[in-house]
C-alpha cells in the first residue's frame, strides 16, 4: 500500500484561520474574498504512491458508474499539506469527450493509506437536471442517504436539517443541484467538526461529497448524562443576552451585486454554553463572567495620509521585488506578472503573481498594491515556512503575548495601509491564536456613523516572532448607508432575538480548554432552528444571511411554476408578487435582461485598466446604465444588432421579435437568413415580415414561441408568463445543443 515518507516536506505558506464560531461579517466574507487555504506542495521524491492505486481506491467506490474511463483519462495532481496539517493529501482528475461534450471530475485523497475525501463530477448529459428537474428535494434526500449508507457506510451520520445551500437556483443552462449535510455523532450528539457534504443532480446521479476531519481515534468524548438541564441554560442566555446594531453588507456571489442593510444580532461575545457546567465559551476558553460588549475604538481618530499619491506598474514590481526578496541560496524569487486590474471589493489595484522556485519545485501567490495610494492590501508571507524548511530562519522561540502581537498588528498598520485606519476599529472579539506555530490572527472591523460593518474588515496575522504573516483589508464603496433614525428600539430586538432562541447540543473541540483531542459538551445558541439569522432593524422581520427575505410568490394558470423559479433565480425582478400582473406586456430592455441573466453569469467590476473606454453599442445605454452588459454581451453575441442609434428599452417586444433573438441565441441565425426554405402555414403567416420568416419557422417548430390554434400572432405584445416558459425552453434548447454561454 502506499506510503509517504515524511522528509522535505516544503512549508510554502502561512494561512489566515478563523475560529469555528466566526461573527455574522466572517460568515458574510466567507463567500466573498476569504482568504483560500493554502496548499503546501510537496516533493516529488517524497511520495511513494502511484496513479492506478488511487484509481482503484476511486473504482471501489464506484463500481460501475465510470466503467466508460480508462486509466489514460486520468492524471494526477502534485501532492500537498496545509499549514494547520501535515496528513499528506493527493489529487485526482480526470477529463473526457463523449459524443461532443466534456466529461470531468475530481477526487481527492487523504492519509499514508488513501482514502478519498472529496470528490466532484459533471456529467456530459445534464437535460433531466434542468429545471424542471427529474427528481425533486424530496427524492434526492433519499439517493443521498442510500449513497451514506451503501458506499461510505457511515451508520453514525445523520441528515441535518436547515443548512446553507451551496447550490441556489442559477442560470437556466445549468443543472439543479440539491446539496445535503449529515454530522458524525456520538451518543447521539453531532460533532461539530465532522460533517460530510453529499450533491445530488436534479437527475438524480450522485456528482460530489466532501468529509471533513476524520475522527482521530484518541478522541475523548464528555458524558452526555453529565450535563445541565438545556431549558434552564436557555433561560440564563436570555438574561444575558445583548444585542448589537450592524450594518451588514449582503453579497450576492451570483451576480456579485453588494447591498447594505441595518440588522441587529446578539453580541459576537456570546459563543456556547458549556454543557457540563455552565460556563460562557469564548474565543479564550470557559470563563464565568459572561463577556460584555466591547467598546468601540477607531484605530486612527483622523484620516492619515496615503503612502503615496499614486503608482506606477514598474514602482509595484519594485515594491514586491524588495517586500518578497528571499536570504537563502537555495530559493529563487520570480515575478510572472505585474496588472493593473479591480480586484473583488472592486479596488483599483496592481496585482503583482510570483513565485518562489527551489530544486523539487515551487510555491506562488499574488499581493496587491492599491493603484491609488501605493499601500499594500493584500499578502501573505511565504518566506518564513521556506526558510524554516530549509533550516535558515531564525524565530523567536518564546512567542509574544496577546497584547504584544496587537501592539505589532497595529504597528504594521500604520505602517502598511495608514489611510484606511480611521474607517476601522480595534478588534471587538478576541483574535484566533494558532497554537502550533505561536501565530495571532486579528480582525478590525470597518465602522460606519458609529456602526460595526458586517463584510467589511481588515485581517492582520502576526507570527511568534512578531512579523507580518497575513495582510488584507476588505473595503467596499457604497452609494449609501440607511440611516438609523428610524430602526426599531433596541428592547425591541431583544424581544424578539429571545422570542427566536434556543440551544443546540453539540460536540465539540475548544482550542483553549487544556484537553488534548477531547471534544467538550456545548449548547450552542441558534434562532429561528437556522444558522445565520438576523433581524432586520427597520422591519423588525427576521432574516437568512445566504437566503436574505422570503421570497416574492406569483399565482398564475399555467405559468405559475416558471415565474416563480425566475423569480427565485432572481432572474425576474418582481418586488411585490400581489400587486404584479404576469399577463402585462414585457418591455425589450426587461425581456432581454431576463433572457441573459438566464443564459450567462454576469459580475460586478473584475476589468483590467486599459479597457475604461469599453464598447457603447447605443447612444443612450453608456456603462453607467443598469442594462449596459446585458445589452453589450447580447450585442457581442449577435443577439440584438447594434444598426441603430437607441435601444428601445421601454417598448414591449413583440413574439416575432422574441423569435428572432431566440433563434440567435441558439446559433442558427445563417439557416434562419434562408427564408426560401421555409413556408409558414399559420393562418396569419402574412403578418410575419419576410426576412423573419425562418426564425418564426425555427422558433416555432422548436417550441419556443408556438402558434395557437394555427395562429403565431407575430405583433402581439409578450407577457411576463409567456417569457417565463419560452426562456426555459430554450435553455433546454441550448443544453441540447452542447452550446455554452455561461461565462462574461
Amino acid at each position: 500500500m502506499a506510503r509517504f515518507k515524511k522528509v522535505g516536506m516544503i512549508l510554502t505558506s502561512s494561512v489566515l484561520s478563523l475560529g469555528m464560531f466566526s461573527s455574522l461579517a466572517d460568515a458574510s466574507t466567507a463567500v466573498n474574498g476569504q482568504p483560500e487555504k493554502v496548499r503546501i506542495q510537496v516533493a516529488a521524491t517524497d511520495i511513494v504512491v502511484t496513479k492506478e492505486e488511487l484509481i482503484k481506491t476511486f473504482r471501489e467506490m464506484f463500481p460501475s458508474q465510470f466503467d466508460f474511463l480508462t486509466n489514460n483519462d486520468f492524471q494526477v495532481r502534485s501532492s500537498h499539506i496545509y499549514p494547520e496539517d501535515d496528513t499528506i493529501r493527493h489529487d485526482l482528475f480526470f477529463t473526457k469527450t463523449i459524443n461532443g461534450k466534456q466529461v470531468y471530475g475530481n477526487i481527492g485523497f487523504v492519509g499514508e493509506e488513501p482514502e478519498i475525501e472529496y470528490f466532484s463530477y459533471q456529467p456530459s448529459n445534464v437535460k433531466d437536471a434542468l429545471f424542471p428537474p427529474k427528481v425533486s428535494k424530496e427524492e434526492a434526500t433519499k439517493i443521498a442517504e442510500d449513497f451514506m449508507k451503501k458506499f461510505l457506510d457511515e451508520k453514525e451520520y445523520q441528515l441535518e436539517t436547515n443548512t446553507f445551500n451551496y447550490y441556489p437556483q442559477q442560470i437556466l443552462t445549468e443543472p439543479i443541484r440539491y446539496s445535503f449535510t449529515f454530522a458524525r455523532t456520538k451518543n447521539q450528539v453531532s460533532i461539530a467538526d465532522q460533517r460530510l457534504e453529499v450533491s445530488v443532480l436534479g437527475n438524480g446521479e450522485i456528482v460530489g461529497f466532501h468529509k471533513m476531519s476524520p475522527q482521530a481515534a484518541s478522541s475523548s468524548f464528555d458524558d452526555v448524562t453529565q450535563i445541565k438541564d438545556k431549558n434552564e441554560l436557555v433561560k440564563k442566555v436570555k438574561e444575558n443576552l445583548s444585542v448589537e446594531l450592524n450594518y451588514q453588507i449582503n453579497y450576492d456571489y451570483q451576480t456579485s451585486d453588494r447591498t447594505v442593510e441595518l440588522v441587529y444580532r446578539p453580541s459576537a461575545q456570546l459563543q456556547g454554553v458549556e454543557a457540563a457546567t455552565g460556563k460562557w465559551m469564548t474565543a479564550n476558553g470557559y470563563t464565568s463572567e459572561f463577556p460584555g460588549k466591547t467598546k468601540i475604538e477607531k484605530i486612527a481618530a483622523n484620516p492619515l495620509p496615503a503612502k503615496q499619491d499614486g503608482i506606477t506598474v514598474e514602482e509595484a514590481k519594485k515594491i514586491a521585488e524588495q517586500l518578497l526578496a528571499i536570504d537563502s541560496d537555495k530559493i529563487k524569487l520570480t515575478i510572472d506578472s505585474v496588472q493593473e486590474r479591480e480586484n473583488y471589493n472592486g479596488m483599483p489595484v496592481i496585482s503583482v503573481q510570483y513565485m518562489y522556485q527551489y530544486r523539487n519545485g515551487g510555491s506562488g501567490s499574488s499581493l496587491e498594491i492599491n493603484k491609488y495610494t501605493g499601500e499594500i492590501v493584500n499578502y501573505h508571507n511565504m518566506k518564513d515556512h521556506l526558510l524554516s524548511d530549509f533550516g535558515e530562519d531564525s524565530k523567536n522561540e518564546d512567542g509574544l503575548s496577546q497584547q504584544e502581537a496587537l501592539n505589532q498588528a497595529v504597528k504594521f498598520l500604520k505602517e502598511w495601509v495608514p489611510s484606511y485606519l480611521h474607517n476601522y476599529a480595534m478588534p471587538v472579539g478576541e483574535p484566533y491564536v494558532d497554537e502550533r506555530v505561536g501565530s495571532y490572527h486579528f480582525t478590525f472591523p470597518r465602522v460606519v456613523n458609529g456602526i460595526i460593518v458586517n463584510g467589511d474588515q481588515i485581517y492582520v496575522s502576526i507570527a511568534a516572532d512578531g512579523s507580518l504573516n497575513g495582510l488584507n483589508v476588505d473595503y467596499q464603496e457604497m452609494e449609501s448607508w440607511p440611516s438609523s433614525d428610524d430602526v426599531i428600539s433596541e428592547q425591541e430586538a431583544k424581544a424578539l432575538i429571545e422570542e427566536a432562541l434556543s440551544l443546540k447540543l453539540t460536540y465539540m473541540k475548544h482550542a483553549k480548554s487544556g484537553k488534548e483531542n477531547h471534544y467538550d459538551l456545548v449548547y450552542l445558541p441558534v434562532f429561528n432552528e437556522e444558522p445565520y439569522g438576523y433581524v432586520d432593524a427597520h422591519t423588525g422581520e427576521w432574516n437568512n444571511l445566504f437566503s436574505g427575505r422570503n421570497s416574492v410568490t406569483v399565482s398564475h394558470p399555467w405559468a405559475e411554476e416558471e415565474l416563480n423559479y425566475l423569480i427565485n433565480a432572481k432572474v425576474l425582478d418582481v418586488k411585490d408578487g400581489k400587486s404584479f400582473n404576469p399577463d402585462a406586456a414585457i418591455s425589450k430592455g426587461e425581456a432581454l435582461k431576463v433572457v441573459m441573466n438566464s443564459l450567462t453569469y454576469f459580475y460586478r467590476g473584475g476589468y483590467y485598466f486599459g479597457e475604461e473606454n469599453m464598447n457603447q453599442s447605443f447612444d443612450n445605454i453608456d456603462s453607467k446604465h443598469p442594462l449596459y452588459q446585458q445589452i453589450e454581451r447580447a450585442v457581442e453575441l449577435g443577439i440584438i444588432k447594434a444598426d441603430r442609434e437607441n435601444f428601445d428599452v421601454d417598448k414591449p417586444i413583440t413574439r416575432e421579435e422574441l423569435s428572432v433573438w431566440m433563434i440567435r441565441v441558439l446559433g442558427l441565425e445563417q439557416a434562419a437568413k434562408d427564408s426560401s426554405i421555409f413556408k409558414l402555414g399559420f393562418a396569419d403567416a402574412d403578418k410575419v415580415q419576410s426576412a423573419n420568416a425562418g426564425y418564426v419557422a425555427l422558433a416555432n417548430s422548436l417550441g419556443l414561441v408556438k402558434e395557437e390554434q394555427n395562429a403565431f400572432n407575430p405583433k402581439r405584445e409578450v407577457t411576463y408568463a409567456e417569457l417565463a416558459v419560452s426562456t426555459i425552453r430554450l435553455a433546454h434548447a441550448i443544453a441540447e445543443s452542447g452550446r455554452n454561454l455561461r461565462y462574461y
